[in-house]
């Protein structure tokens, strides 16, 4: 009993010496400032930055591979925290958000046929180039709203996407997932936006939107400097758009929208914050 006892014990006592020296052998030095950048990240994991999670993020950031203001979710606070780990100066870079180009939802736009299949818009998609008539809009099945990270979109009971300004982090993993690039990323200080998408000519538009740009040019004989028209579809010109809000009213369709007034119809989101705050 006695022999065993000690022969077990002789074991262990082997195993633990040899796995301490293959601990130190093959032990990965971890750069301090890794671990530093990594605790003033936000952790949300979301890979906007093209990394694979946080953690990838801060040791490429660490060996000098990664950019430091590419953490969009942690906005200036974490870019000042990681440029005080690594003893240089922020160079912020301007804040973005998502905007779904459209408000085409169910009572406004009309539909080719009923889908019945996956809620999944790029499922919806690939049957006859989606349900709706219109081939640019939001349809409206929420795969944005399942990829966003933050809880920043929802979809309205008459299913139209709606992206909340105060909650996006411009982390883009809702523009990845849309078939129809109907979310735009825009720079969070601007508010008033073209909610359109499609390229047809106005009276195409007309037949299957009651809401879609149809090309008419009077936003930007309104405000010239702030609009431009490419195959009839007005789009902000964001450099130049401080007066942009002023053909609102002028547009005969209602397809601009000034975000700091509020949301499409049918969101459940309170008004926005000032964005230029």
């Amino acid at each position: 009993m006695l022999a065993a006892v000690l022969s077990l014990g002789g074991i262990g006592l082997v195993a633990a010496t040899a796995l301490g020296i293959a601990a130190k052998k093959f032990a990965v030095e971890v750069d301090p400032r890794e671990l530093e950048i990594l605790d003033v990240l936000p952790g949300a994991n979301c890979g906007a930055c093209g990394y694979p999670g946080c953690s990838g993020f801060a040791k490429g950031v660490a060996e000098g591979k990664a950019a430091p203001n590419l953490c969009t979710p942690g906005g200036i606070e974490t870019l000042e925290g990681i440029a005080r780990i690594l003893g240089i100066e922020a160079a912020a870079v301007e804040p973005k958000v998502a905007v779904v180009a459209c408000q085409g939802d169910n009572a406004k736009a009309r539909v080719k046929y009923k889908y019945l299949g996956l809620t999944d818009c790029n499922a919806a998609q690939k049957i006859a180039d989606g349900p709706k008539n219109c081939p640019a809009g939001c349809l409206g099945l929420g795969s944005c709203e399942m990829a966003c990270p933050f809880g920043a979109i929802e979809m309205t009971s008459e299913n139209l996407a709606v992206i909340n300004r105060d909650k996006c982090t411009g982390c883009e993993k809702c523009v990845a997932v849309c078939p129809r690039q109907v979310i735009k990323m825009t720079p969070r200080k601007s508010t008033t936006h073209v909610l359109c998408n499609s390229t047809d000519k106005g009276a195409k538009i007309r037949s299957y939107c009651d809401i879609g740009c149809i090309g008419c040019h009077i936003c930007k004989k309104t405000v010239p400097e702030a609009y431009a028209v490419e195959t009839f579809l007005a789009k902000v010109d964001y450099e130049h758009d401080e007066e942009a809000a002023l053909a609102i009213e002028k547009c005969p369709t209602k397809c601009i929208r000034d975000f700091s007034s509020g949301y499409p119809e049918g969101s459940s989101f309170a008004p926005p914050r000032n964005d230029a705050a």
